[in-house]
């Protein structure tokens, strides 16, 4: 076991470091607690962002704390939103996320979406005014433990030109959707409609490698290998040319347009603006997955669907083919036993916020913890 001191110096080595994953939710939790919010609410935000680090998704992980703190230190997040769901239909609600944290935001969101689905069979919870928030999944999965189908949509702030464009005008907005299955793995879609999330591209930046080609332009609309050509000035591309593009549109108006948040490119972006908060739209639906059939055959139907892809013959250079959020699910199995892997400036930066703060440092191992 290395000590925290010797894991916070990246000129002795890069890593990576391996945290306990209840001691980086309590690390996570003790830190938004000192920025003013509560501990139930410190808890959810911490939960998805370890959530995210256990699937591997790491560019929506703890290791952007520092960041999201700043928001509320800078005036831009609400640390304390009163977030009361207002029905519209009995099964359709209005959320005004009072600029809060979108972790938070997006979790009681759903939670009320659940409810209704539960009662009225589907339900849909619109929210404006949020922020960030995070690994999609987070909100399918939670979905997913209550035994409903899901979908959930956000917009973003400018990253990625529309189809034919040059310029950053539509968000890397996500796209997640998730269905239970019996014995089987379920179903469990998470996607950015970007060839990489920008995540990826500050996280290069921030470690000083290089991205590969087909991931952004820089400012002058040549590819680029260099993160920080990227960010600075330049834009991420759509998967799928005008079917990445036309997603992210989609996205904006299900999560902007109706919703009365901030869209068409008006959304502001967390790391860079800093005059006004970010006014991000999110949507979410649920379901029961047996309201037209029953819930045994839909469950026996869904494990058949699912042992068919599995026996998919495999294409050259695949061992096996396997369902949308599988790898994600593996990862996670594992870093449970291994603990969560952070870069050695990823680790600096935070225990420089739990020093500001006067707490306790995060406890990390230079090996895999099992």
């Amino acid at each position: 076991m290395s000590t925290v001191s010797e894991a916070t110096k990246p000129e002795t080595t890069q890593g990576p470091f391996y945290a306990a994953v209840e001691a980086a939710e309590a690390f996570g939790c003790r830190l938004l607690v000192a920025h003013g919010l509560s501990e139930q609410d410190a808890a959810i935000m911490a939960g998805c962002l370890v959530r995210a680090d256990l699937r591997g998704v790491d560019t929506h992980g703890l290791q952007f704390l520092p960041q999201y703190l700043d928001g509320v230190r800078r005036g831009l997040v609400n640390a304390k939103p009163n977030l009361v769901v207002e029905r519209v239909t009995p099964m359709i609600g209005s959320l005004d996320g009072q600029n809060g944290y979108g972790f938070v935001v997006a979790t009681k969101a759903m939670t009320a979406a659940i409810e209704m689905a539960k009662e009225f069979g589907v339900s849909i919870v619109s929210v404006r005014r949020s922020t960030h928030f995070g690994m999609a999944a987070c909100y399918t999965l939670q979905a997913l433990e209550a035994g409903l189908i899901s979908f959930v949509f956000t917009n973003a702030s400018r990253a990625m030109p529309p189809w034919g464009g040059r310029d950053a005008f539509l968000g890397t907005s996500p796209f997640a959707a998730a269905a239970p299955a019996g014995k089987e793995v379920p179903f469990d879609l998470d996607m950015s409609p970007a060839v990489a999330a920008r995540g990826k591209i500050r996280r290069a930046a921030r470690r000083g490698q290089k991205i590969p080609i087909g991931y952004a332009l820089n400012k002058n609309g040549q590819p680029t290998t260099d993160p920080n050509a990227a960010l600075d000035g330049g834009v991420v591309l759509p998967i799928g040319g005008p079917k990445g593009s036309g997603i992210s549109m989609l996205m904006d108006v299900m999560g902007g347009v109706i919703s009365g948040a901030a869209y068409g490119g008006d959304v502001r972006n967390q790391f860079l603006d800093y005059d006004q908060p970010q006014n991000v739209g999110h949507f979410f639906m649920a379901m029961k997955p047996d309201l037209f059939i029953s819930k045994d055959e839909y469950l026996k139907r869904m494990d058949t669907l699912v042992q068919r892809v599995h026996a998919v013959p495999t294409a050259e250079g695949f061992d096996e083919v396997i369902m949308p959020g599988e790898t994600e699910r593996r990862l996670e199995a594992s870093r449970r036993r291994t603990g969560l892997p952070y870069h050695a400036k990823e680790i600096a930066a935070l225990q420089k916020e739990a020093a500001a703060a006067g707490l306790p440092a995060l406890p990390v191992s230079s090996a895999p913890l099992a």
